[in-house]
């Protein structure tokens, strides 16, 4: 599993439209474009991604003009993220590319093939705690 994950990061690096942009900055932009404006605790539970880790990515995205960090109006301990309209011009963008990396990743598959590892891939991944 690892190595096939190392290729389609390869793959993702190669054929993405922002050379600056990763794999998990790719899903944390489309989880804010899905969810909208959403706090830490809820970019974790949509990208599977960790707490430490999504600080790094929210600093990176911040840094780079894609989102918007800002206290929450209700609790002002809470920070919410909101993706800006450069945010959105990198989704743009990259969504011909993502449907790209896919069919570059899994082109040694056939249909049957492709479809029987999407829906292993959910079996492994469908955890309630994510």
């Amino acid at each position: 599993m690892r190595k096939a994950y190392q290729k389609h990061l390869a793959i993702f690096q190669e054929n993405a439209s922002d050379p600056h942009l990763t794999s998990v900055q790719f899903v944390t932009l489309c989880a804010l474009r899905d969810n909208g404006p959403s706090s830490q605790a809820e970019l974790v539970k949509a990208t599977a991604v960790d707490q430490a880790t999504i600080r790094g990515i929210i600093d990176r995205l911040k840094a780079r003009g894609l989102i918007e960090v800002s206290k929450d109006a209700q609790d002002g301990r809470k920070v919410i993220m909101s993706l800006l309209p450069d945010g959105k011009d990198v989704l743009d963008a990259m969504y011909p590319q993502a449907s790209l990396i896919t069919d570059l990743t899994m082109e040694k598959l056939n249909p049957a093939e492709r479809v029987a590892l999407l829906y292993l891939l959910r079996k492994i991944s469908d955890d309630d705690e994510i």
